[in-house]
């Protein structure tokens, strides 16, 4: 399986609500490393797994309307806590879905696997990974 993983950066204020999360259920801030890797087992016929430059582009796009932001007050997030756990999901279905658009390149619809991890720090991080879809129409 060929592998190209881009990285980018959030930073983030939310709260959490529940007792298992301490004095984090008060506001506070965050900020995390966010990787990106694209899975394919056959490489396209430019010899890649994906264009670097409109993956690096499409994570951006997806974090933008996250960054500086209270998740609090992020619709998206209504009524959840907003865990490294559930942030990783959110970033996944975003590339998923830039990836069934178009905005990775055509080719692109041929990625199988996507993983997400957020760095929450040096010491703690968290995925989400799955197969895609789109790779089965391709």
């Amino acid at each position: 399986m060929y592998a190209v993983e881009v990285r980018d950066h959030i930073m983030i204020a939310h709260s959490f609500k529940g007792d298992v999360f301490g004095p984090a259920q008060r506001l506070h801030g965050a900020t995390f490393v966010v990787d990106v890797a694209f899975f394919r087992p056959a490489l396209d016929p430019n010899g890649i797994v994906v264009d670097i430059g409109l993956a690096h582009d499409a994570l951006k796009a997806t974090l933008a309307p996250l960054a500086y932001r209270n998740l609090d007050d992020v619709e998206a997030f209504a009524g959840r806590n907003t865990t490294t756990e559930v942030l990783a999901k959110h970033i996944f279905d975003e590339m998923a879905r830039a990836i069934v658009e178009g905005r990775l390149g055509e080719d692109a619809r041929a990625i199988a696997r996507l993983k997400v991890m957020l760095h929450e720090s040096h010491v703690a991080r968290a995925w989400y990974e799955a197969p895609l879809a789109t790779a089965a129409a391709a």
